[in-house]
């Protein structure tokens, strides 16, 4: 079974962004094992300067680098990344169950994205739209994304 980790940075409050990853959570546990780590976002003020976003994008990723086991394939939601559409996540599950390595993890910045270290070490960057969303609503997306890519490689009409 895949090991599925998700490493996010910042808490959901809202209870409908909750609401709606637990339905999908609920849902994965036929598909994968899946681990979330939620890393506490930096606090800064309301006109941080580009030195203090660096900053603060430095700590959460040596955080976030921590907390990546170290034989997953790392994938990084940012705008720098490419797009794959559902039969893509698909590919990328099936491909990592087969690989004698099955885990699979994913990073989800705070407001002001992910340090550069994050990045480079990712397997791959993936790009959600290059619509702009905020971060939690960005968990709730990738995860019904998994849930998709694992209905797509049973055969299921979910898809469609």
């Amino acid at each position: 079974m895949l090991n599925v980790k998700l490493i996010c940075v910042g808490r959901m409050r809202e209870k409908f962004y909750i609401d709606a990853f637990e339905e999908y959570r609920k849902r994965l546990q036929a598909f994968c094992r899946l681990e979330l780590t939620e890393i506490p976002e930096q606090r800064l003020g309301d006109r941080p300067s580009d030195k203090e976003i660096d900053a603060a994008l430095e700590r959460e990723g040596q955080e976030i680098l921590k907390a990546v086991p170290a034989d997953a394939y790392l994938v990084a939601l940012c705008v720098e990344g490419r797009q794959m559409p559902s039969e893509g996540m698909a590919a990328l599950i099936a491909a990592r169950e087969g690989s004698g390595k099955p885990r699979l993890c994913f990073v989800i910045g705070g407001s002001f994205g992910l340090s550069p270290a994050v990045k480079q070490r990712a397997d791959r960057r993936l790009s959600m739209s290059e619509m702009t969303f905020p971060h939690h609503l960005a968990r709730v997306m990738l995860i019904e994304q998994l849930y998709r890519g694992f209905k797509i490689n049973e055969g299921s009409r979910y898809h469609k």
